[in-house]
């Protein structure tokens, strides 16, 4: 495709308002944006102004944080962000990333279950990289793929998400279920078994509060638990566990991690449970950007969690819930 640079419309874009632009899309505030582009306040509310005029939108609401991009200024920035990573380098000739003269900010999507199993990794693998930061933001399979459209998160990591044809996945790896509980309390035999497991209370870990995939491989049994206390994060649980004569079934990923943090005992549970694939997730207009390119391959490379394998399982659910 030739593009008419030429063409009159295109010549009312001044490239500093697009730069501003992404600005403001990643920091989510005029008053950030300006201090990250050490610009005053009034200049880049006067550029945000121009922006709207370019593109006959507002693009952007006031929230009592900041402001928030709309469906139009979205869409703008999946396109834009990237061309403008395209532009820098040709300008300057570092058409390459480099983490350790780099000052960036990494934002990952992830549940506190795989936060517990990686970002421990992650921030041994940048502790030498001073410009790199890890931020992580809470999200799920059914979530991660509407925050990278948004541009919330640059990468998202989610025992198998939901996604679209717009979206890249890479198998990281394969996970399942252990029981955890502190054996001081309930100095129960291991492996465990039925018996013992359904004789004492449990710890739930559901987005609804209600059940877990537990209790629906106990019902199809015929058979119930008595669920205690439920909450929403398996952090949460983990740490009732030291002071608590309770069991938690928990993402096997997660559960070594707390077992050894906690002094706790992590069991193979004593019902078949499912497998399934962990993998990383990223928009496509990412795919070639130097600095994600980086990112993907410290990601997905960082190896094997202990407790897990590597590799995708067959009929995979949807992933932790206990």
């Amino acid at each position: 495709m030739v593009i008419d640079i030429y063409e009159s419309e295109f010549r009312k874009a001044d490239l500093n308002l697009l730069v501003v632009f992404a600005a403001l899309m990643r920091e989510g505030s005029v008053t950030r944006a300006a201090a990250a582009l050490h610009l005053s306040q009034g200049a880049v509310s006067a550029a945000l102004g121009r922006l709207r005029r370019l593109f006959d939108d507002e693009l952007f609401t006031r929230t009592r944080t900041g402001i928030e991009p709309n469906h139009r200024a979205v869409e703008l920035y999946r396109r834009i962000e990237p061309a403008l990573g395209l532009i820098q380098g040709a300008v300057t000739g570092r058409d390459h990333f480099d983490p350790a003269t780099a000052r960036h900010v990494f934002t990952l999507g992830m549940s506190d279950d795989l936060e517990a199993a990686l970002l421990p990794r992650l921030l041994a693998a940048t502790a030498g990289l001073p410009g790199i930061r890890i931020a992580v933001r809470q999200a799920h399979r059914n979530t991660v793929a509407g925050m990278l459209d948004r541009g919330e998160i640059d990468l998202g990591i989610a025992a198998a998400p939901a996604h679209g044809p717009d979206h890249r996945t890479r198998e990281m790896f394969a996970s399942g279920y252990s029981c955890l509980f502190n054996p001081r309390l309930l100095p129960l035999p291991t492996p465990l078994n039925l018996d013992d497991y359904l004789a004492h209370p449990h710890l739930l870990v559901s987005y609804d509060g209600r059940r877990g995939i537990v209790d629906d491989l106990l019902e199809a049994r015929g058979l119930t638990r008595r669920v205690v206390a439920s909450t929403t994060h398996f952090a949460g649980a983990a740490l009732q566990l030291p002071t608590l004569p309770v069991l938690a079934t928990l993402p096997t990923h997660a559960a070594t991690v707390y077992a050894d943090a906690l002094d706790l005992t992590a069991a193979e549970p004593p019902l078949p449970m499912p497998q399934y694939t962990v993998s990383a997730i990223w928009h496509t207009t990412a795919t070639d950007g130097p600095a994600h390119t980086w990112l993907r391959h410290l990601v997905t490379g960082l190896g094997r969690v202990p407790g897990t394998r590597a590799g995708p399982v067959g009929g995979t659910g949807p992933g932790p819930a206990g």
